[in-house]
């Protein structure tokens, strides 16, 4: 059995459509949206709707830590344009592009910044959305988390500490434990280009120790102090930031 994982495809269709290629399945961790590209500010929703200097000083105020400043200056933009109508078209948009290439079967739960909401009008017969659910492949139980867990940044899908908590319980025991986020270990939640700790979940942690899934999948971080390590008997992997990368993980067993 061989599945491809990918996590954190910020719009990168043309690598999406290959990405299950040799597969069995396709596993797919979130983040489908590119709402602003932090290495080319060209790209994404954003700079689209203000333009390349405006993407330029949201990057600036936000990697400074400036969130107060960043969210002043965001809305000062969206005066007098109807934010809900130009991110739906927008969102819409990107959605479709990027359903429409996934390959049968993808397995897919949702990132901090995709909108669930819209996924059900996306999906195609062939991608099953998971959340706080199971699915059995090659012998092996997958279960799967979506979303982040609340921070200043306030992206779209952003939920409590202990809703987060009650999805990972209702898995029980799972053989891989698939999640967007990762777990809460400094290495593994420390971005060293953007030069902060995301957030990690200590319920994603706990679980590691009590029910020792052979695996933890994850994306989230796009440059992680470490992309790999053992706890116990779990070998933890950031599978990669797919819009930069272009390169799937490969599990086969």
């Amino acid at each position: 059995m061989r599945v491809h994982v990918v996590s954190d495809v910020h719009g990168a269709v043309e690598a999406l459509a290959g990405a299950g290629e040799g597969a069995d399945a396709l596993v797919l961790l979130g983040d489908l949206i590119l709402f602003l590209d932090y290495a080319d500010h060209t790209r994404g929703i954003f700079p689209d709707l203000f333009g390349v200097e405006a993407a330029d000083r949201i990057v600036e105020l936000r990697t400074a830590r400036r969130f107060e400043e960043a969210r002043a200056f965001g809305r000062s933009l969206w005066e007098g344009v109807d934010r809900d109508s130009a991110m739906d078209a927008a969102v819409r948009k990107q959605y479709a592009e990027m359903f429409a290439v996934l390959p049968t079967p993808t397995y897919a739960t949702y990132g901090n910044v995709d909108v669930p909401s819209l996924w059900p009008e996306y999906a195609g017969d062939g991608t099953t959305v998971l959340d706080g659910t199971t699915v059995e492949l090659g012998g092996l139980v997958f279960g799967f988390v979506g979303g982040g867990l609340r921070t200043p940044m306030r992206t779209p899908y952003e939920i409590d500490d202990e809703a987060y908590a009650a999805k990972i319980a209702a898995l029980g025991e799972v053989d891989v434990l698939c999640s967007h986020i990762p777990p809460a270990v400094p290495e593994l939640c420390y971005d060293t280009v953007a030069r902060r700790f995301e957030r990690g979940s200590q319920a994603l942690l706990d679980a590691i120790h009590a029910v020792r899934p052979q695996y933890s999948f994850f994306g989230h971080v796009h440059q992680p102090l470490t992309q790999r390590m053992r706890i116990g008997g779990t070998e933890c992997v950031n599978v990669g930031h797919f819009n930069a990368t272009r390169v799937p993980y490969v599990l086969e067993w």
